[in-house]
């Protein structure tokens, strides 16, 4: 979840500080992602075989579209509530139709720690959500769905995530060749090889290689903390303030995800 929330801080970095397009973000973050898992699966040769999948590398593409291109018009927080709350209702439906079995628990602990967002991300003046936005990261919270189902049936976590990777980035490529190289100063290009390189590739394989150990409703219900640690980082790294709404919503959404994680007897 780290990893997650470091993509967010790097793509606001990059975006507002460093000169960047949120398109050319997403590119550059692809290409390096896509390179540096390229490397690992090259010093790994005796990985497991792995065919990948065209729904992962499909989903993973909606994903880093739909989350970049949806921010040109939609405020942060709003944003960070639609993904969060269609990767919710995409994965516990995901969850319904496979059968899993989803205590009364679970569904207690999803709903206290995405109340925790709406306290921390609901914009505190009047905001009109711009539609074709909306459209858009909600896409990318299906997207996002969608891909980390996939990835509970990776017979090689690395390999899978390196062939989603590899897919979407020849994707972007093609895109590059009508809309152009992305551009940005030496700090936009820094960050986006930093999301793609470390915390995309590196988390997206490590994120594959929990997921078959998780409930899928864990695995949606434990991804509410993001916005939370990103916020955090955005203190430490960006020199925002802290509050009391940050207080109070991180202790709703570590108690929500800590009801979740109860068995019930």
């Amino acid at each position: 979840m780290v990893a997650f929330a470091a993509n967010s801080v790097l793509n606001k970095l990059g975006v507002s500080q460093g000169g960047m397009e949120p398109l050319g973000f997403a590119m550059l973050r692809l290409w390096s992602g896509a390179l540096m898992l390229l490397i690992l699966v090259w010093f790994r040769q005796n990985a497991a075989r792995e065919t990948g999948s065209f729904v992962g590398a499909a989903s993973l593409l909606v994903y880093m579209l739909g989350f970049s291109l949806a921010y040109v018009t939609l405020e942060t927080g709003v944003g960070a509530l639609i993904l969060f709350g269609v990767v919710q209702i995409t994965m516990f439906a995901i969850a319904a139709i496979t059968g899993e079995r989803i205590p009364t628990l679970r569904y207690i602990g999803c709903g206290v720690a995405f109340s925790g967002l709406v306290v921390l991300l609901w914009p505190s003046n009047g905001v009109t959500v711009d539609l074709w936005g909306g459209v858009l990261m909600a896409a990318a919270g299906v997207g996002w769905g969608v891909y980390t189902f996939v990835g509970r049936g990776a017979v090689s976590p690395l390999l899978r995530t390196e062939r989603s990777f590899r897919f979407a980035a020849m994707f972007m490529g093609a895109v590059a060749l009508v809309v152009g190289l992305p551009m940005g100063t030496s700090l936009g290009y820094a960050t986006a090889v930093a999301s793609g390189a470390v915390s995309s590739a590196l988390g997206y394989a490590l994120w594959y290689r929990v997921l078959p150990q998780l409930p899928t409703t864990i695995a949606a219900t434990v991804q509410l903390t993001v916005p939370v640690i990103a916020l955090a980082g955005g203190m430490v790294f960006l020199g925002e303030a802290l509050s009391l709404k940050f207080f109070i919503a991180g202790l709703l959404v570590l108690g929500g995800v800590g009801i979740a994680l109860r068995k019930q007897a």
